[in-house]
């Protein structure tokens, strides 16, 4: 699975984008994604945002989410975290 992560500031500029890849066939979809994101924030050097109903409702349909101020505990310096599945194992 490969997942690419973007941060944007208020104006939609990129500000940071990566793109990671779980390689674990032992974990299924739901722990790979939760794997990336993990990955992704340690990268970003972010605390984990919560799952918001809405976030997973749109992750669920579109394979697509964004994480804005709301889903996190701490003050971020960006607009949203866009999280993008770009390719299934």
């Amino acid at each position: 699975m490969r997942i690419w992560s973007r941060l944007f500031d208020k104006k939609n500029h990129m500000l940071k984008d990566t793109v990671i890849t779980v390689d674990n066939h032992s974990l299924n979809r739901t722990k790979k994604v939760f794997q990336a994101l993990e990955d992704t924030c340690y990268e970003f050097d972010l605390g984990k945002p919560i799952w918001l109903d809405s976030t997973i409702s749109d992750f669920q349909k579109h394979s697509k989410c964004r994480f804005y101020q709301d889903s996190f505990i701490e003050e971020i310096d960006f607009h949203y975290l866009e999280f993008q599945v770009l390719e299934e194992d």
